[in-house]
């Protein structure tokens, strides 16, 4: 059993995600940066769905009741176990009664902790990805517990990798929407030409961004979304769907990100510079 100590700001476990439920209304939820989180559970010989804790902002103190393996990887964020500094993508054993605590950030937003078999939260529709009111919380508090297996021994085929950080990467490829052809010149002008800001309004359900391009007058019935849909708000305003996004809008969808783009713009944070690349599929 893992004994949640402090929880930290927003603290979830995700694995990747629930699909097939979109035309019921249930997002696909699951891990923000999936780049980061693949790495993490390859290098732990985990499957590629191992549910894993994703540490948002400021990071939580936990306790480790049971033997296990454990790797970080995502965001630059000051990490120890038993008060020794620990380093990104490198497996680490853990014995009993090991405290691992999150300090300050220092680049990027969210942070991955990976354990050897992933964390056991509770099975919902195919997925142990927290969602609430489909599961019973949003995100860890403090105190609590998780479960996980005891790993007593583990040979690892690697023991670390060496990760390119894209945490200071800006541009965002995307691929045009179902409605991008409702776009005139100067919006386009406006959309591939400019930086955009991240603004205060920014969850696992959407970003906005702070600068708009030019509005539109269109209506259209509501339709199907993804994350990584951008929108364009009447008044121009852009807003991008993530993992927790509504599986409707009625808002045009002009651009899609790509994965790698999604889990780009998730270790972004207020004030964040961002541009839009528009790539051939």
């Amino acid at each position: 059993m893992l004994k949640v100590l402090k929880s930290g700001f927003f603290t979830t476990i995700q694995d990747s995600g629930r699909f097939g439920y979109l035309n019921k209304g249930v997002p696909v939820a699951g891990y923000m940066d999936s780049f980061s989180a693949s790495k993490l559970n390859k290098l732990l010989d985990n499957s590629q769905d191992a549910a894993l804790m994703e540490i948002t902002m400021t990071g939580p103190t936990l306790l480790f009741e049971e033997p296990t393996y454990i790797c970080l990887g995502g965001a630059d964020i000051s990490v120890t176990l038993n008060n020794n500094p620990i380093e990104q993508y490198k497996i680490y054993k853990i014995e009993k009664g090991d405290i691992i605590s999150y300090g300050r950030l220092k680049k990027g937003f969210r942070n991955y902790l990976a354990i050897k078999d992933g964390f056991k939260s509770v099975e919902v529709i195919g997925s142990r990805s927290f969602y609430y009111p489909l599961t019973d919380r949003s995100h860890l508090s403090d105190p609590s517990e998780l479960k996980y297996e005891s790993c007593e021994d583990y040979d690892a085929k690697i023991s670390e990798l060496k990760v390119d950080s894209f945490l200071d990467e800006r541009v965002l490829h995307v691929a045009i929407g179902p409605e991008f052809g409702l776009l005139g010149d100067r919006q386009l002008e406006q959309l591939f030409s400019k930086d955009f800001s991240v603004a205060k309004e920014y969850n696992r359900m959407a970003y906005q961004l702070e600068e708009k391009i030019q509005g539109h007058s269109h209506s259209m019935l509501t339709s199907a979304t993804l994350p990584g849909t951008i929108q364009l708000t009447p008044s121009g305003k852009l807003i991008v769907l993530m993992k927790d996004g509504q599986t409707t809008g009625g808002y045009p969808r002009i651009l899609q990100l790509s994965d790698k783009a999604i889990s780009i713009l998730a270790q972004k944070k207020y004030g964040d510079a961002i541009s839009f690349k528009l790539v051939k599929t």
